[in-house]
């Protein structure tokens, strides 16, 4: 399989063994969960869950820019809550970065996510 991994510096390093984005046989660009971060301080962005989701989803959108697409080309995401009491005021974010034809979407409430953020977001795209 032909892969290249992705790396900007206008999203968050990685913080353990794993990429920030792979394009998989030249088309598929899966990415990393993206958290709420700073890529500029590396501090996380702290606020309500719309202030967080805005950070997350510039986040994967510098990840998929790095990787020669944007956010048109999202085809699936993942949204991962540790309260799905915040999904309403994520949707309205959320629905600002993808107005029209927005991708397939999960979006599930976890015990958990990385430094105890309140969001973190994958998603797969095609170039």
């Amino acid at each position: 399989m032909n892969r290249k991994i992705i790396s900007t510096d206008q999203a968050p390093a990685a913080i353990g063994p794993y990429s920030q984005g792979v394009v998989a046989e030249g088309s598929l660009i899966f990415t990393a969960g993206q958290i709420p971060i700073n890529p500029k301080t590396g501090e996380l962005v702290r606020g309500d869950i719309q202030t967080q989701s805005r950070q997350v989803l510039d986040n994967l959108k510098a990840v998929l820019e790095a990787s020669g697409a944007g956010l048109e080309n999202v085809v699936k995401t993942t949204v991962f809550l540790s309260d799905m009491n915040d999904f309403a005021a994520m949707n309205e974010i959320y629905a600002e970065y993808f107005p029209q034809n927005p991708p397939a979407r999960s979006a599930v409430q976890v015990a958990r996510l990385p430094k105890d953020v309140r969001i973190e977001v994958e998603c797969v795209a095609v170039v």
